[in-house]
């Protein structure tokens, strides 16, 4: 009797605490984790979220770089840190919805390494070529690359980037012969399209609106869902006639799974708040990307079906990294 009495006087105490626990966080330094180098859009969106949450809490959130893998050593960090909301994520799809179908073996399970607070932002993807190129629309180029098959290069941000997963996509649904060109990033990347060294590239609108609007290269179409705010007169990859054909960089916030549901919620509030203030929409419009502030339920859905996206992608194109 004195042990159930005992028993049930702990489980009070604990259900007890965990709002108590919850209302009082943070008590000291947040960290974010960004699993990519620093400048890139990634490092840009984690370090607006850690100044969103510092206004909101008055305390430190500091941002930490921990490249490499495609991702996967800054995401396993946090895969493994403590679930108490003081080490947190954000990151592009690599690592939380596209490695676990690239890589052999993973340092962690993406399906189940994490608890989903929301996603950011997103940028669609957009088809780029250089001007010199004879092709002015989607339809153009079919033409042209069906007709002239290897002789038409495309470059990407890496072997197994969602920029090559998307060529990918797009090669095997035409089934189009074509020349990869992997860069280590769209920086390089980019440069060599500029110089005309490369024809095509699917980059992030935010790494390629600037040398769009300076006509230094030329957009056919845009892989979201719908038109970019950016570039209205440019059609998506679905009006230029290929259904379902999507891809978009998103950068989604996480933290390591078990971390208390409270917790998640409060910093989901915070963040979608955050991304519906004028100032901060019109900050991401220059660099060519759209807040979201979705809610845990909401991105928990989203990334499922990013998962079985690329997992058929990558399956049907037999895209491997070695």
């Amino acid at each position: 009797m004195m042990l159930r009495r005992l028993a049930g006087s702990l489980a009070l105490l604990l259900a007890l605490s965990t709002p108590a626990a919850a209302a009082d966080y943070p008590t000291r330094t947040v960290r974010i984790i960004c699993p990519f180098p620093a400048g890139g859009t990634a490092d840009i969106l984690a370090r607006l979220v850690a100044q969103q949450l510092q206004e909101a809490w008055t305390h430190p959130v500091v941002v930490e770089n921990r490249a490499g893998a495609a991702g996967n050593v800054g995401a396993d960090m946090v895969a493994k840190a403590e679930p108490d909301g003081y080490t947190l994520l954000v990151s592009p799809p690599p690592p939380l919805a596209v490695n676990m179908s690239l890589y052999r073996a993973m340092p962690f399970d993406a399906r189940t390494a994490f608890s989903y607070i929301g996603i950011v932002a997103q940028s669609p993807s957009v088809f780029a070529v250089n001007p010199k190129t004879p092709y002015k629309s989607v339809a153009e180029f079919l033409a042209y690359a069906t007709a002239n098959p290897g002789k038409v290069n495309y470059a990407t941000q890496g072997n197994g980037t969602t920029s090559h997963l998307t060529a990918a996509m797009l090669a095997t649904q035409r089934d189009l012969q074509m020349t990869h060109i992997p860069y280590r990033g769209s920086a390089p990347a980019l440069t060599d399209l500029l110089a005309g060294q490369v024809d095509i590239m699917f980059d992030n609108l935010g790494s390629s609106l600037g040398h769009i609007k300076a006509g230094s290269l030329r957009a056919l179409a845009v892989a979201g869902p719908n038109r970019a705010e950016g570039l209205p007169e440019v059609p998506t990859m679905i009006e230029s006639g290929f259904p379902g054909f999507v891809s978009v960089a998103w950068f989604g916030a996480v933290a390591p799974a078990r971390t208390p549901n409270d917790i998640v919620n409060l910093i989901s509030g915070h963040l979608q708040r955050a991304l519906r203030k004028p100032e901060i929409k019109e900050r991401l419009a220059g660099i060519g990307v759209d807040p979201v502030g979705s809610t845990p339920a909401e991105m928990t859905r989203f990334v499922q079906e990013e998962m079985a996206r690329w997992a058929s992608v990558i399956q049907s194109a037999n895209v491997k990294v070695d």
